[in-house]
């Protein structure tokens, strides 16, 4: 009788099950997160997407969604940086008006405010709890003023005052703003709406130094002072090959998942992202613009300040303000077949990556946003049957793997052409919190 060679323990595969690490009990067990980030106060006005917060919640609630993730502005209204005035009236412009009529930013994502408004983001952000409490929603809380928000103001004064903190003492400051923040929140009542607070979004992408240099400390404190919340920090990359950089003290594991693949190849091509370009536009970007696109020169760009406020380049916002989108689309599409696997492949190695390290940290994991990347406001592809097919894979892999909470996809949100496919994301958000 022949003995069954044997191969080792490694060849057996570790059966696990179960979220990657425990939730706390006044929070649902699966979050499905839409991506209201800073648009919920910088598309406020009459007639734009955030203009009823209690509609927007409610229409949330009607899609299945269970979280909204925002930027709470900590440093605006609790950063002790003599911005309270502000704070209360807020002048919003976005990138401001350019040549020709429109602004810039118009046929951009996040970045496409038309309308000029005042708002008052404290009064607001109450305003907005109150509503996720009547549609059940919970709160996924962050801060995006070291990326992007403060891009969106009509002046100067909250970018200049949160880039007068020295670099070095950036993380010391969230960390305040956001203990005041929380008391201010726990005081009006809404403790228990709080899903999960992040230090700051994207910090490998943001004005701030590496996590390990002073933001996991900063993690930690706010863990000891608020131990019944979820307190981390988010990557929008983070190292999957080796993860254990990833500093130890995160509350949970909120990373993004981005496989730009096809999308990477076709910016590279048109040099969209980068800044300074001596041949921009170049002869390929030129075949992708709209007939009665200005030159470069033509359009000019933002205030300077609000392009050192901001990660987007003047590259990028003449390129998608000038781009037929169609054209942009059915280059994607026809590209696609040879970065389809790779792109599968990347999304499900990066989920089961995070996944992994969050359970081996025994912390919940969250895929905050995702999952092909950054396309024109009118491009269409990531809503598209493509898209959406990457999307679904990632949200089944994160669902297998025990992620808790999950988006499904960054451009399902209300300020996004996406919202309107109601069927599918009541589809995919059945999916998830029946798991």
């Amino acid at each position: 009788m022949s003995e069954e060679r044997y191969l080792g323990s490694g060849t057996q595969e570790t059966a696990v099950s179960g979220l990657t690490g425990p939730v706390p009990g006044h929070l649902p067990p699966r979050l499905t997160i839409t991506l209201w980030d800073f648009s919920w106060y910088t598309r406020a006005s009459e007639g734009e997407p955030f203009a009823d917060l209690d509609a927007a919640c409610a229409e949330a609630a009607e899609l299945g969604y269970n979280a909204i993730r925002i930027c709470a502005a900590p440093l605006l209204l609790f950063g002790g940086l003599g911005l309270d005035a502000l704070a209360e009236a807020l002048p919003v412009e976005g990138l401001g008006a350019a040549p020709g009529g429109g602004r810039y930013g118009q046929r951009t994502r996040w970045y496409d405010v038309q309308v000029d408004s005042v708002v008052d983001v404290r009064a607001r952000l109450l305003e907005l709890f109150a509503a996720a409490e009547r549609h059940g929603l919970v709160v996924v809380l962050a801060s995006w003023e070291y990326q992007q928000s403060t891009a969106f103001a009509a002046t100067p004064d909250w970018f200049e005052a949160i880039d007068a903190v020295p670099l070095q003492e950036r993380y010391a400051v969230l960390g305040a703003a956001w203990n005041r923040l929380l008391d201010w929140l726990t005081d009006a009542g809404h403790r228990s709406r709080i899903a999960l607070v992040e230090l700051h979004n994207e910090v490998d992408f943001s004005i701030l130094p590496a996590l390990h240099e002073g933001g996991a400390a900063e993690v930690v404190r706010l863990r000891e002072r608020h131990p019944d919340l979820l307190v981390t920090a988010s990557y929008g990359k983070p190292p999957h090959l080796a993860m254990q950089r990833v500093p130890d003290g995160l509350g949970a594991a909120q990373f993004h998942v981005y496989s730009y693949g096809v999308l990477d190849a076709l910016q590279k091509l048109v040099d969209i992202r980068s800044e300074g370009s001596d041949d921009f536009p170049n002869a390929m970007l030129r075949s992708l613009l709209l007939p009665d696109a200005p030159s470069f020169e033509e359009y000019g760009r933002a205030a300077d300040w609000k392009h050192r406020a901001t990660v987007v380049t003047d590259q990028m916002i003449y390129g998608y303000d000038w781009l037929d989108a169609d054209a942009w689309d059915t280059w994607l599409y026809s590209e696609y077949g040879a970065y389809r696997e790779v792109m599968l492949r990347e999304i499900e190695s990066r989920v089961v990556a995070i996944a992994e390290w969050a359970r081996w940290k025994a912390v919940p994991a969250v895929v905050g946003e995702g999952w092909i990347g950054y396309t024109p406001l009118h491009g269409t592809f990531e809503e598209g049957p493509v898209g959406r097919a990457l999307a679904e894979h990632g949200i089944r892999t994160a669902l297998e793997s025990g992620v808790w909470g999950m988006v499904l996809c960054s451009n399902a949100a209300p300020h996004h052409p996406m919202w309107a496919d109601r069927a599918w994301q009541a589809r995919m958000n059945a999916l998830i919190l029946s798991s």
